[in-house]
């Protein structure tokens, strides 16, 4: 007999919601991440990091992409994303208005996110290897 799945938690039946109910920016946005269009990476959207959702994810690349409009606040999104980072995410942020008015220039800067060369761990030592 197969075993149900826990029962959603109230993130995951939010983020569920909030899948439902996008903003006109995450819908622009969306249209460009999703399906593997940026170089056939994968992006959630409204995916559960508890105990905050993010707008949308690369699992892959431990990226988080964030829309911000009126509503956020620079010092509770400070918050969160040095919460995120120290769980191993890497965060950028765009405005709605940027997403509406120039989504290849978003998608450009998430890109170039993705395709620089992630810091080493254990860099050396000023001055070896050099």
């Amino acid at each position: 007999m197969p075993v149900k799945p826990p029962a959603p938690t109230e993130t995951t039946a939010r983020a569920r919601r909030l899948r439902v109910t996008q903003t006109d920016a995450e819908r622009k946005l969306w249209g460009l991440l999703r399906s593997g269009n940026l170089d056939g990476l994968k992006f959630r959207r409204q995916h559960p990091i508890p105990p905050y959702i993010s707008d949308f994810c690369c699992v892959a690349q431990k990226l988080i992409v964030e829309l911000d409009g009126s509503q956020h606040t620079v010092s509770s999104d400070a918050v969160r994303t040095a919460y995120l980072n120290r769980q191993g995410w890497r965060v950028l942020r765009f405005w709605d208005h940027d997403v509406l008015t120039h989504p290849e220039a978003v998608a450009d800067a998430i890109w170039a996110t993705i395709a620089a060369p992630n810091p080493h761990p254990n860099p050396s030592p000023e001055g070896r290897g050099a």
